[in-house]
């Protein structure tokens, strides 16, 4: 039996994660079966997003940053699942999966869905150099990723092999949000979907709806997410006489419910990979209004998919946004482009490029 070990540090409802767990229930309907491993027990999301595909998950203690019992308890562990190859995502495990797979006589993959982890300090530039060595295949979730990596890494160009996010689409209607949130029918929602981290541009999103909000009384903000700045942006907003059309929603759990209920898609971010988000809201068939950052610009067909600004520019972004909302035409075509772009990302096209990446690594295995 063919079992993939699937490696990443936290648990939580993060994109690295979300992906994580779409791309083993594909594998493992498949005719792989999976079992992921993390050091981290403190959400339990993953466990719990993974117990409803029937694939198990082990909980291995990393005491310290640096510690060769890690690595060694993970070889252990790949040893008694049978463990025909491992699949690292992100820093921490891309290390440690490398030198488990070493021990334990197995190929290694790697996945990194953003670069700040490695980048910050040189030995952990050096570090993640010797885990790309020794592994079978890397990949970046987008092309700037890539070329980040080769140039950080001192690795030769085309080392590093771009397979973007992918999701399984479903078809979702509208929650009573709307009415909830006090957005009536005539009202327009916009709808942002990220943690609240500085990285995620909702700060800019704040402004750009202050910039609006003369011209649109009816216009609506709805962020889906959580983190360190949910007090800031509703002071930010409440400073900026908007607070009652600003919505900080919390980690929501209805995503594809949301979309199905807003009007425009927005993504502010800074810095990004591939957004699930963002997939999310093209299959939804939503106008989207997106930062040039990552993978987002060749996902939206460099504009064709979805209107795109420079990241950081609050006016640019206001702009945009009242594009959409002023010509209906508009928007409809975008969100038309953008459901039929998403047909790329489905995540049964992404399964298979892994497989292929798969196939030649176990060959050589056995």
């Amino acid at each position: 039996m063919t079992r993939i070990a699937h490696l990443i540090e936290t648990d939580g409802p993060g994109g690295a994660e979300r992906m994580l767990v779409s791309l083993a229930n594909e594998l493992q309907g498949r005719g792989y079966p999976c079992v992921v491993f993390t050091s981290a027990c403190v959400e339990r999301w993953l466990e719990k997003e993974l117990a409803s595909f029937g694939i198990p998950i082990e909980y291995v203690s990393l005491p310290k940053p640096f510690s060769r019992r890690f690595a060694h308890e993970l070889a252990a562990a790949f040893r008694r699942y049978r463990v025909a190859l491992a699949h690292s995502h992100e820093f921490t495990m891309a290390f440690y999966g490398a030198w488990a797979s070493r021990l334990a006589g197995v190929p290694h993959v790697i996945t990194m869905h953003g670069r700040r982890y490695y980048a910050e300090k040189w030995r952990r530039r050096f570090a993640m150099r010797w885990a790309v060595g020794t592994s079978a295949a890397v990949t970046a979730v987008s092309h700037p990723l890539a070329e980040a990596m080769q140039r950080d890494l001192w690795l030769r160009r085309g080392r590093v092999t771009v397979i973007p996010n992918g999701i399984r689409s479903r078809k979702a209607s509208a929650n009573g949000i709307r009415r909830e949130l006090g957005v009536g029918p005539s009202d327009r929602l916009l709808l942002a979907v990220g943690n609240l981290y500085p990285v995620k541009g909702h700060g800019d999103l704040v402004t750009a709806l202050s910039y609006l909000a003369p011209r649109h009384p009816a216009v609506h903000l709805a962020i889906a997410g959580r983190g360190e700045l949910a007090e800031t942006l509703n002071r930010e907003a409440n400073a900026r006489r908007i607070g009652d059309r600003v919505h900080l929603l919390g980690l929501r759990n209805d995503v594809a419910e949301l979309l199905a209920s807003a009007d425009a898609f927005v993504l502010p971010s800074r810095s990004e990979g591939l957004p699930l988000a963002l997939l999310e809201a093209m299959f939804a068939g939503l106008p989207i209004v997106a930062t040039r950052v990552g993978e987002v610009p060749a996902a939206l067909a460099d504009g064709g998919a979805g209107l795109l600004v420079e990241p950081g520019r609050p006016d640019e972004l206001a702009k945009a946004i009242e594009r959409i909302l002023s010509d209906s035409e508009l928007a409809r075509a975008l969100g038309t482009r953008a459901r039929e772009r998403a047909a790329e990302f489905d995540i049964g096209t992404i399964a298979s490029r892994y497989e292929a990446l798969y196939t030649p690594a176990l060959g050589r295995a056995r």
